[in-house]
């Protein structure tokens, strides 16, 4: 299973540190095998989008994707990937980038030449060989099809991916540079959100959040005065007001730290995907284990 994580402190750009293999020789213990890459998104005091992705092909990459990065954004997303689709390349290592906006999926689509001639024109946008991406490419066709109404698009590119392609999951972080989505569909994999006030849990603490496997991990000094919304395919802390999203439900975190919680999605797939279905390389990558 993927690992996402997703941040926003809107309207206030905030320093943050991320380490995206924070402990690799714990990670190789719990974890049927290795990542195979590692990405972080932000965004320009300009709001142009900034991706720093690292696909694991050798032992010097991983040291690299080890190294802290320190950034400065409103709006943060990272990924570490297991891939069922794709080789270990940078153009198939999220999150991908179109249109100002960035995109990071943990699931598993198929039918994916049902999915390109859907999206027309818009398979220009698709760089790699990820079902991801050209999941990317259906929300951004569909946000444009909505005259820019995120929220629109992505219900209505969801709503078609689950009648007509086989699907294990859709879950997914979508950030610009104010405003953050983040949607759970079905319930195969964990998708939790947590609206974090300043300070954390004690009001006095600064930000310091990591995966149990070791994968994902970022700090800010200056959210121990600000607040936050963090997504997470895991909780990262001990706080209790982590909370998983429903199946079908789109979270939004507005540029004023609004949130919205919005079931777009009550009916399952037309062709579901399980995990007994998948073998080999798609198998390992949504196993379990990767938790």
């Amino acid at each position: 299973m993927c690992r996402l994580f997703g941040l926003s402190a809107a309207p206030h750009r905030v320093r943050a540190t991320f380490w995206l293999l924070d402990a690799e020789d714990s990670l190789a213990e719990q974890s049927r095998r290795m990542p195979d890459g590692t990405g972080l998104g932000t965004f320009d005091v300009d709001g142009t989008p900034r991706v720093e992705t690292q696909p694991l092909a050798a032992y010097e990459d991983r040291q690299f994707a080890c190294e802290a990065r320190e950034r400065r954004s409103r709006t943060f997303v990272a990924h570490v990937r297991y891939a069922t689709t794709g080789a270990a390349v940078p153009a198939n290592t999220h999150p991908f980038a179109q249109k100002g906006r960035l995109f990071a999926h943990n699931g598993m689509i198929e039918d994916l030449p049902v999915l390109e001639t859907e999206l027309g024109p818009y398979q220009d946008l698709v760089g790699g060989d990820t079902d991801s991406e050209r999941f990317f490419a259906l929300v951004t066709r569909r946000i444009d099809e909505h005259d820019g109404d995120v929220a629109a698009g992505i219900t209505s590119a969801v709503g078609w991916l689950a009648d007509n392609v086989r699907l294990l999951a859709l879950n997914f972080v979508l950030v610009d540079a104010d405003e953050l989505w983040a949607f759970r569909y079905p319930d195969v994999h964990d998708l939790l959100v947590l609206q974090r006030r300043p300070g954390g849990r004690s009001g006095r603490r600064h930000f310091d959040h990591a995966s149990a496997a070791g994968t994902v991990r970022a700090r800010s000094g200056e959210l121990s005065t600000l607040p936050a919304v963090v997504v997470a395919t895991e909780q990262m802390d001990e706080d209790p007001g982590w909370e998983s999203l429903g199946s079908g439900e789109l979270l939004h975190v507005g540029p004023g730290q609004d949130v919205t919680r919005t079931t777009i999605l009550d009916r399952p797939p037309a062709h579901p995907l399980t995990l007994d279905d998948l073998t080999g390389r798609a198998a390992a990558a949504q196993a379990p284990s990767h938790r």
